[in-house]
């Protein structure tokens, strides 16, 4: 049960948190939420999708880790395969809070109901002996922040996206090794025609925006789905 609070430097003194991967931790997932600002360094490591959730019309940005539900390819045991770990992943259990009304400054709150809260003397300490941010949670924070400007920008990438009609479906199908397959249904990519046919002006403002650079990440990550393959065989052979 989630138990989200303000971190308070007084209540919270001698917090611990567990930074290790694990599925029990929360790491055994398919896919993790990741933002246009974000695009750059996860282009390098996984495929970058978009997908409408049901019963909501605004798309979301996902790095995929893997082609079933509850099977992340980068987790092996406690350790993360990979070099770099998505801001969305990398926070937990930390949240950016606001006032009920929306308005105003966010605030570092933690969710003290998550598996990653530490008993004991486990885990990274977020504040020291004196009460200061140790360099764990000034880290954080610093993602926290970078992924919470992404989500605040990210209404205006996908109307570009969507007034341009930027975006096609995509399902993939995934053949393995040992002649089956997977499909990847549901999903959708940068249509890189409709990208291709759009005019300088047009490619000016997107760029003045800042759209055009994740754009072309998104389209660079999907060069990513043969070693996210190659790793689906590896898995199956271990």
């Amino acid at each position: 049960m989630t138990r989200h609070v303000p971190l308070d430097k007084t209540a919270h003194r001698d917090l611990r948190v567990r930074t290790e991967a694990s599925a029990a931790l929360g790491d055994a997932v398919m896919a993790t939420l990741t933002v246009p600002n974000e695009f750059r360094n996860v282009q390098g490591h996984f495929p970058i999708l978009f997908r409408r959730e049901p019963g909501q019309g605004d798309f979301v940005a996902l790095a995929l880790f893997g082609f079933e539900n509850g099977k992340n390819l980068f987790l092996d045991g406690a350790r993360w395969d990979a070099r770099y770990r998505p801001w969305s992943l990398a926070i937990q259990p930390f949240l950016i809070g606001r006032p009920e009304s929306g308005d105003g400054p966010g605030q570092v709150h933690i969710d003290l109901g998550h598996p990653r809260i530490a008993e004991g003397g486990e885990g990274m300490r977020v504040f020291d002996e004196d009460g200061r941010a140790t360099p764990f949670l000034d880290a954080i924070a610093e993602r926290l922040g970078a992924l919470d400007a992404g989500f605040r920008a990210s209404g205006d990438f996908f109307a570009a996206l969507r007034d341009h009609e930027l975006l096609e479906p995509f399902t993939l199908e995934v053949p393995l090794d040992d002649g089956s397959k997977h499909s990847l249904v549901g999903y959708h990519i940068i249509d890189e025609a409709k990208l291709q046919a759009l005019d300088a002006v047009t490619l000016g403002r997107l760029h003045a925006a800042g759209h055009l650079m994740p754009i072309f990440m998104a389209i660079a990550s999907l060069s990513q789905f043969s070693a996210l393959v190659a790793r689906k065989n590896r898995a199956r052979h271990g």
